[in-house]
């Protein structure tokens, strides 16, 4: 005898979980893997280390957007998530090397002009080989948050890619005042792509 209940549990059973698609320059789509980690996404006075502000990191398949609330993926369009959480989940699409995503991201915000906003857009423009467009975002963005260590990092980098090695040594200095010593993982970092191009 056929059992509708027994039919339906089996169903339930045999679905597929539903995990947000991995990161990575593939786009997503293959990959069935959470990823999730601490992120870069601090932004203000006093947050001077990464571990201060856990981001998640999860992507999704392209013309998606991961929901951390609902630990889903939904459709993107306007006003599906508020400007913040679109805001750290194109940081999540740079980090996964998906910067025209991060960036069609970022054009769906109702305030493009914050200091995170432009600080993700600066990343993603300049990863994409417009360092020049970059800096003109990391600039905005210091502009509306002088304490920002983040956007001081990711300036100094662009610097050092352009051979501007006092203005990314500025950066650096910046770094450390508002960080309050060298012990500063934005600090470290630029210190490190200084160094790596010999110039400190």
């Amino acid at each position: 005898m056929f059992s509708y209940g027994a039919f339906v549990l089996g169903l339930a059973l045999a679905a597929p979980p539903a995990f947000a698609a991995g990161g990575g320059a593939g786009g997503g789509g293959g990959d069935e893997t959470q990823q999730q980690g601490t992120g870069g996404a601090a932004g203000g006075a006093g947050t001077a280390n990464r571990a201060n502000n856990r981001s998640d990191l999860t992507t999704c398949p392209p013309g998606e957007v991961w929901v951390a609330k609902q630990h889903k993926c939904l459709q993107r369009h306007s006003g599906v998530l508020p400007d913040g959480e679109l805001t750290e989940y194109a940081y999540a699409l740079a980090k996964a090397d998906r910067f025209q995503e991060a960036i069609d991201v970022l054009d769906m915000l109702q305030n493009p002009n914050t200091p995170r906003a432009l600080n993700y857009r600066g990343y993603a423009t300049r990863k994409l080989g417009r360092t020049d467009e970059g800096i003109g975002y990391y600039l905005k963005s210091a502009a509306l948050d002088p304490s920002y260590p983040q956007v001081r990092e990711y300036l100094g980098e662009a610097y050092v890619i352009e051979g501007k090695f006092d203005l990314a040594k500025d950066q650096l200095a910046t770094i450390e005042k508002i960080c309050g010593s060298k012990d500063c993982e934005y600090y470290g970092e630029l210190a490190k792509a200084l160094a790596d191009a010999h110039a400190l």
